[in-house]
């Protein structure tokens, strides 16, 4: 595969960041894909030719179920990129095809684009706007992408009121608070890439659920420095999917116990006190995210791996970069303010600063977490730099907490 798409394997920096591609519902249908090979060479490049040929080279290595969740890939994909079918290297069910506008629609691409439908690819046109130039290739596209932070309502009205009654699936990119996901909703739009949804409003907040009190009671009993075990044996035994989830675990195969798990207090010794503070704490998030987008909770998965991951390589004080990962999203998860959600736990107040009011020592690695996350390359080598991180270690370290973070999700 490197042969093909001219990335030297020995030397690649796996930079990857997903940005959610939710429906109407909120439900996650897939991930636009940004990718880096190196920090350096991004700045030189003069077009988007290196990471659309990254993106391959990175999917295939990694693996599209790791990095979209078994979802749709939405990959941008340049002229050269079509014409050499790089995309051939992929599944062809799992990936959208994004054509931009730089994309001159000639006979030739027609042609690519024709082959990649044959073969069961989808097609996109990325950044679609009013007398858009590849609307000859409308009649072969899946997806329109409109930009709606780069064209005016008014066009936008435009598009969706020539579009909207067609066999096209409207997205609207860039979407960034929750106004702007209700109007690009009203305009007729079935689709919204961003993270609009990761931000809870406080107006909107609601009440904690009965399986959301016993896990932040869960969460406070395991987060002391020493465990009672009868109060957590207690806790568990109160929620029947804990318990159904816990012995379950503790009976796959992962184990190899021979006899069954049958009572909690078994399930408790043979995990010991370790084992059982992070088991604790990821059962929990799947509990409380069962009606939440599957992003909130992969990503709350990804951030927590790799805060463990970076623990002994940056500054943290006193604060477990596990469970602040974790709990970064629990407000979004559970529609409730962070203050809420932290409320009786015994956090350093290093991560209470960054969790309530995103300030205090943890900020500078908060930020790198941010700009993995967004594809914001330029934040990325500024933080590495501020944090002393090397480029590859930090790249290494997010890329494996996304499989994690995947496997984790399956095994549970």
């Amino acid at each position: 595969m490197g042969d093909h798409c001219g990335v030297d394997d020995a030397g690649l920096v796996r930079y990857a960041a997903r940005q959610p591609i939710l429906a109407a519902d909120e439900t996650v249908i897939g991930y636009k894909l940004l990718f880096r090979t190196d920090l350096v060479s991004h700045f030189a490049w003069n077009s988007s030719e290196g990471a659309s040929r990254a993106a391959i080279e990175v999917s295939s290595l990694l693996g599209l179920n790791v990095l979209c969740d078994n979802r749709l890939a939405f990959i941008h994909c340049t002229r050269d990129v079509l014409l050499a079918d790089y995309l051939s290297f992929l599944p062809a069910g799992k990936v959208v095809a994004e054509i931009g506008r730089e994309v001159e629609p000639d006979a030739a691409i027609r042609q690519a684009a024709l082959d990649l439908k044959r073969r069961g690819f989808k097609i996109a046109l990325d950044g679609f706007t009013i007398d858009d130039p590849r609307t000859p290739l409308l009649d072969l596209a899946d997806f329109l992408a409109v930009d709606i932070q780069h064209i005016s309502w008014e066009h936008i009205l435009r598009l969706t009121r020539s579009y909207g009654n067609q066999s096209l699936g409207l997205l609207a990119e860039n979407v960034e608070t929750r106004h702007e996901f209700e109007q690009a909703l009203k305009a007729g739009f079935h689709y919204f890439q961003g993270f609009f949804f990761r931000k809870p409003e406080t107006m909107r907040t609601r009440g904690i659920t009965s399986n959301g009190v016993t896990y932040l009671r869960l969460l406070q009993a395991v987060s002391k420095p020493e465990m009672q075990w009868d109060e957590i044996e207690n806790l568990i035994k109160k929620d029947a999917a804990l318990y159904y989830r816990l012995l379950r675990y503790l009976n796959s195969s992962i184990f190899g116990i021979r006899g069954e798990i049958r009572s909690v207090n078994q399930a408790l010794t043979i995990l010991g006190e370790n084992e059982l503070r992070r088991w604790c704490r990821l059962a929990g998030v799947f509990e409380l995210s069962s009606e939440r987008p599957s992003d909130l909770v992969l990503a709350a998965l990804v951030r927590a791996r790799f805060g463990e991951t970076m623990q002994d390589k940056v500054e943290h004080g006193k604060a477990d970069l596990f469970l602040l990962g974790l709990l970064s999203l629990m407000d979004a998860i559970l529609q409730i303010p962070m203050s809420l959600v932290i409320d009786g736990l015994p956090l350093d107040a290093d991560s209470t600063a960054v969790l309530i009011d995103n300030a205090g020592p943890l900020l500078p690695f908060y930020r790198l977490v941010w700009a993995l996350e967004h594809g914001a390359w330029g934040a990325v080598a500024r933080a590495c730099d501020h944090l002393e991180l090397t480029e590859e270690s930090v790249a290494d370290a997010f890329s494996s907490a996304m499989g994690w973070a995947q496997s984790i999700t399956s095994g549970f």
